[in-house]
C-alpha cells in the first residue's frame, strides 16, 4: 500500500470523505474514487454502475467496486442524474486501479445543485482526512 504521501490528489478536484472525487466539466460532474481507494482496494475485478437517467441523493450508493479483498460500495458525492456511465469499466475494471482520475472514472452526473461541488473536500480536507484515518 502506498503512503499517503504517494497518494494522487489532482487539485483541481474535489473529494468526499468516502473517498469519490469530482470534477466539473461545464455543468456536469465527473466521478470516481480516489487514488487512496484504489490502493486500499487493491486489484478490483467488478464494478456495477447505475443507468443512465437515475437520479442520486448526496450521500446514497452509486456504485459497488469488488476487489479480490473485498466489496465496497461507492457513496454520492452530490444529488443528481446520472448522465452517462463508463461502459469500459464493466469489462476493464482494473481500469480504476490503473487510472482512477483518467480511464478509471465512473459516471457523469448533472447535478441538481452545481454550487454543491466547493462544499466538498479541497486536497488539503481530504488530507486530513486521510491522516484521521491513518
Amino acid at each position: 500500500m502506498k503512503k499517503i504521501e504517494e497518494i494522487a490528489l489532482p487539485e483541481e478536484l474535489r473529494y468526499s470523505a468516502e473517498h469519490e472525487w469530482v470534477r466539473m466539466e461545464g455543468d456536469a460532474a465527473r466521478i470516481g474514487i480516489t487514488d487512496y481507494a484504489q490502493d486500499q482496494l487493491g486489484d478490483i475485478v467488478y464494478v456495477e454502475l447505475p443507468s443512465v437517467g437515475a437520479h442520486i441523493a448526496q450521500g446514497a450508493v452509486f456504485a459497488t467496486v469488488e476487489s479480490v479483498k473485498s466489496v465496497s460500495e461507492c457513496y454520492m458525492p452530490l444529488s443528481g442524474e446520472v448522465t452517462a456511465v463508463n461502459g469500459p469499466l464493466a469489462d476493464e475494471p482494473v481500469l480504476l486501479n490503473q487510472s482512477p482520475y483518467g480511464d478509471g472514472w465512473m459516471i457523469l452526473v448533472k447535478p441538481d445543485d452545481p454550487a454543491a461541488f466547493s462544499n466538498l473536500l479541497t486536497v488539503e480536507g481530504y488530507l486530513a482526512c486521510l491522516k484521521g484515518e491513518s
